[in-house]
């Protein structure tokens, strides 16, 4: 099998590996680079272009897996792409939001490669997208050779997917983004027990070592604690989420919380496309059963629409708690709008639930301390670091220890780090050098080419 990794700067961003099993060519995954704008934003994909593609496959539909798809699309106009059926109602839903993203920051930040496509070559790429069931083998044929795919829940979010593909005598497995645990609207991942030849798995929380006590359902009761005391002291509570997954997973959890008395009565703010996609997060729960969602708990929350408009700076005093996007408080986001007006008072919190990349206002606010001015350099307001800021283990990714023990019960020949920041794929190294010493491993240079 030839791979190339074609996220150029490698980490987290720009998901996309090109595959070869023989004469057959396929991509797995098209990111888009959160941190970055326009062009240098997309995978490499110069080392693909003028050559046939026999498939596209996705693994889920966060943008750091899919936000490029229409540009390789375009660049090979008759390749099918595949999916899970609960991504393939998802993923139209959120091409228009990028499209919709990138053609206002063309006019904020005048970037001219902006955008990378529009709703009418979404809305003519759809036709080539399929969706296929979990567990359900199908078969894909090149000029010669001939693979076979299929798709294995992967937790982390609604249709997310790890993928086996068999070649002949060899089984390659792609892990995607991965959660074993369950969720409140999701089961864990369910992976295939045995051998392997090959593996590539993501190591986004390689680094991160969950202490003793710091278990979901711990993290999720202090959640609501957290919350409780800062609205009985007058605050009000801001957790940045990530519109797909996350938003759900949070309002299904405040949801039961209320429901068995639990959360203090409080307004409760939440809008934008996250509520949009739990419109759909009601379907594919009734349509697969893959997911655990019923739109009515926003109706028996009393959830109300975030106001419009957010004045940088300044704390709306509404002793509330407030469900936003983004959930690393990208800049000119309502969540990083919001938060330059509330961590310059005592009485409020900001709490996040999810990864937050180091270089993201939200991952450099985790590291700021009580005291520090803090920079909302978009928003243009500098504030004295006096709220609570806190994290909560909820992460969407497994934590390293469950990576690692599947890693090495699959024997695998090679097992190939993918989706992780440097010191987080370096544990790994480490790990099954130290623990699976024949097992070969491969943290693959951006665009460079490897026989695994």
């Amino acid at each position: 099998m030839k791979l190339i990794d074609l996220n150029r700067d490698g980490g987290i961003g720009a998901n996309s590996n090109f595959v070869q099993f023989g004469d057959l060519r396929v991509l797995i995954d098209c990111g888009l680079n959160p941190k970055k704008t326009g062009r240098a934003a997309t995978p490499d994909f110069s080392l693909i272009r003028g050559h046939p593609l026999d498939l596209i496959i996705i693994t889920h539909c966060h943008l750091d897996h899919i936000g490029s798809l229409l540009v390789a699309m375009r660049e090979h106009p008759s390749t099918p792409v595949i999916m899970t059926t609960s991504s393939r109602m998802l993923i139209e839903r959120m091409l228009h939001n990028s499209a919709n993203v990138m053609l206002r920051q063309k006019e904020e930040d005048n970037i001219p490669d902006y955008p990378l496509f529009t709703h009418d070559e979404i809305d003519r790429a759809a036709g080539r997208m399929t969706g296929l069931p979990f567990n359900h083998a199908k078969k894909f044929r090149g000029a010669k050779e001939e693979i076979e795919v299929i798709f294995h829940p992967a937790g982390h979010v609604a249709g997310a997917a790890a993928v086996e593909i068999h070649h002949k005598h060899r089984q390659v497995f792609f892990t995607g983004d991965v959660l074993f645990e369950n969720q409140r609207t999701l089961p864990g991942a369910k992976f295939p027990a045995g051998h392997f030849d090959t593996v590539v798995m993501e190591t986004t929380r390689g680094v991160t070592e969950r202490p003793l006590g710091k278990e979901r359902v711990n993290e999720v009761a202090r959640l609501i604690q957290s919350i409780n005391d800062t609205i009985k002291r007058g605050g009000s509570f801001l957790l940045p989420v990530f519109a797909l997954g996350r938003m759900q997973e949070i309002l299904a959890i405040v949801h039961d919380a209320r429901k068995f008395g639990r959360l203090v009565e409080c307004p409760i703010f939440a809008s934008g496309l996250g509520m949009d996609l739990a419109d759909y997060f009601d379907e594919i729960s009734r349509k697969t059963r893959h997911v655990n969602f019923n739109r009515g708990i926003i109706k028996e929350l009393k959830i109300k629409p975030t106001p419009r408009k957010l004045t940088p700076g300044l704390d709306p005093q509404q002793n509330a708690l407030y469900i936003i996007s983004s959930g690393m408080l990208v800049e000119r986001t309502p969540s990083y709008t919001l938060a330059s007006g509330l961590v310059g008072h005592a009485r409020n919190t900001v709490g996040f639930v999810g990864y937050c990349d180091p270089d993201t206002p939200g991952g450099k606010l985790l590291t700021a301390k009580t005291g520090d001015t803090f920079l909302f350099e978009t928003a243009h307001v500098k504030a004295k670091l006096k709220a609570r800021i806190e994290r909560f283990e909820l992460s969407g990714h497994a934590d390293r220890e469950e990576l690692l023990e599947f890693a090495i019960q699959t024997e695998a020949r090679c097992v190939v780090l993918t989706h992780g920041d440097p010191p987080a794929r370096a544990w790994f190294a480490a790990q099954l050098a130290q623990q699976a010493p024949k097992i070969k491993v491969l943290d693959p240079v951006p665009l460079k080419t490897y026989q695994v």
